[in-house]
């Protein structure tokens, strides 16, 4: 019995650390069979051409790089970025003052106050995750893909990660659709070999399933950043007349994407927005009551 209490189950999901160094290998596989297919075989080969053809395959490469550059610059920012820690012994302001209402237990009311694993305060939103091992300011959730947590520093990141692969994934489903529809009508090149063939077979239908399945994960985000909702927070949302954080869609895009509208499409923020919006360091949150009285 003894043995069974020293055991910590938490500690078997660090292991998935390594599956998600797997699936950056997967990615970055995926990716170099994607350019091989799209630049190197379909569409490379058509800029030795002359008139509407090859204009059509210049414009079709440049979005194609365009939106790699901005997939790898989001990626690296993603998993690069310190999702947000909780410094060291920081404690709620009621805390500090001796307010008795104030519980040490993990949950209180429904709102986060203390890690007894962290051994720290958790501020709100601030949840626990196994994989880390730590508190995470805002969690939205631990992506394998990236070997890092989505918290509030990186959030805004990881959407404009998913929002340019599923359009990078759209392109070269398209692109690919005419040589594909020739390799079920045995017009495929003689020239080609059967790896170029098993390669453009296997990268337009990885790049339709991610599409897909990119598709419905682009909307469920959607639904989460509008009503200013993580992950986590969906269930105790639906408990809810009135969720607390929802300051309506604009002021929640703000919460996430900041104030700057040029900004919004690239991994970076405005030294403004950083200052004057306290949700981007994950600290503290501006609530539903509070943002109505700032327009009376």
């Amino acid at each position: 019995m003894e043995c069974c209490q020293r055991v910590n189950p938490f500690r078997a999901c660090a292991g998935l650390r390594g599956l998600g160094y797997l699936l950056v290998a997967l990615f970055a596989a995926i990716a170099a069979v994607s350019y091989y297919a799209v630049v190197v075989y379909a569409w490379g080969p058509m800029l030795l051409g002359e008139g509407a053809a090859a204009a059509g395959a210049a414009a079709v490469l440049a979005a194609f790089h365009l939106l790699l550059v901005m997939i790898l610059w989001c990626y690296l920012m993603v998993v690069f970025t310190d999702p947000g820690a909780v410094p060291e012994n920081w404690r709620h302001d009621g805390e500090n003052s001796g307010d008795s209402s104030l519980s040490t237990s993990e949950e209180q009311g429904g709102a986060p106050r203390y890690c007894s694993r962290c051994q720290n305060g958790k501020p709100p939103r601030c949840h626990h995750c196994s994989v880390c091992d730590r508190c995470v300011l805002k969690m939205d959730h631990h992506c394998n893909w990236v070997v890092n947590c989505v918290g509030a520093r990186n959030y805004k990141y990881f959407l404009l990660f998913l929002v340019y692969t599923f359009l990078e994934t759209v392109l070269d489903t398209l692109v690919l659709l005419p040589s594909f529809i020739e390799f079920f009508q045995d017009n495929i090149r003689r020239s080609s070999s059967p790896g170029d063939i098993v390669i453009l077979f296997l990268t337009f239908v990885l790049n339709l399933a991610f599409a897909l399945s990119l598709l419905c994960f682009i909307g469920m985000h959607t639904s989460l950043v509008t009503s200013n909702t993580t992950s986590i927070e969906v269930h105790e949302r639906r408990k809810s007349v009135s969720w607390k954080y929802d300051l309506g869609w604009r002021r929640n895009l703000e919460q996430v994407f900041g104030t700057k509208k040029l900004l919004w499409f690239v991994p970076l923020y405005s030294k403004e927005d950083l200052h004057n919006i306290p949700a981007l360091h994950g600290l503290e949150f501006p609530t539903r009551s509070v943002a109505v009285d700032a327009f009376v």
